[in-house]
């Protein structure tokens, strides 16, 4: 077992990788399969994805500390609560968080410096989430394919059909910063195509509203604001900034 622990940043990467590739497995290709092991009747469970590339719905290790960091627990139990879609991208995004644990796990216990571990979050980083995976954010072209005249000038950032142009808000100049337009361009690119508030994809055919403060965007339906109702709001908050600003 001890020599098969990876101990270089390619080695590191190599395991990430693996196991990346058997939870996106259980997540897509083998969905039916994962459903049905994740029943709530049973005790709190754990999605691992172990390096052969396969993947294993079981208990939580009983050894504490656990010898490698350890996966969301429990993930059975919110799975007849929510629809599926949206449960699997849960349970997605918590698989990334354990993936990062993980490979920050070994780079400590070997002594990775500032460089190798830069070198190693940047191969991560060139790949596609899981969570970016199985909701289908991966296979999208970062900005969503529709014509010119779908696009409001004034803004980078995707727009709906003409007859739906004047209910979305366009978003406030952004501020200035070191690298100026490019990175406008980055988090157009990274940013808008997901809804702050459920995570699915951008589709032209649902109306969409962005947030004037964090510039996030919101499926109507998600945040209770339809056409009619965008047409008189001169700046909207999402509900996640006006919460932040009723607490100061």
């Amino acid at each position: 077992m001890e020599n098969s622990v990876p101990r270089t940043v390619e080695e590191v990467f190599s395991d990430f990788k693996s196991r990346r590739a058997a939870l996106i497995k259980a997540l897509t290709t083998d969905v039916e399969k994962f459903y049905q092991q994740c029943d709530p009747e049973k005790e709190n469970l754990c999605l691992y994805g172990l390096p052969n590339e396969t993947w294993e719905v079981n208990l939580p290790v009983e050894e504490v500390p656990p010898e490698l960091p350890e996966p969301a627990l429990g993930i059975n139990f919110a799975r007849d609560g929510m629809q599926e879609k949206d449960w699997l991208s849960l349970v997605a995004v918590h698989s990334d968080s354990w993936l990062l644990s993980v490979a920050f796990y070994f780079g400590a216990r070997f002594g990775f410096g500032k460089s190798e571990r830069r070198r190693l979050f940047q191969m991560i980083n060139d790949l596609p989430t899981v969570f970016e995976v199985v909701t289908g954010a991966a296979k999208q072209t970062r900005d969503p394919p529709h014509n010119n005249s779908n696009k409001s000038k004034s803004s980078g950032k995707p727009r709906q059909p003409e007859s739906q142009l004047k209910a979305v808000k366009v978003s406030p100049p952004k501020m200035e910063n070191d690298s100026g337009e490019e990175e406008e361009e980055e988090e157009d690119e990274q940013g808008a195509t997901l809804c702050g508030a459920c995570g699915d994809n951008y589709a032209t055919d649902e109306f969409w509203i962005c947030c004037d403060i964090c510039e996030r965007w919101f499926h109507g339906k998600c945040v209770k604001i339809t056409p009619a109702k965008a047409e008189h709001i001169k700046q909207y908050k999402c509900p996640s900034c006006s919460s932040k600003r009723a607490k100061v």
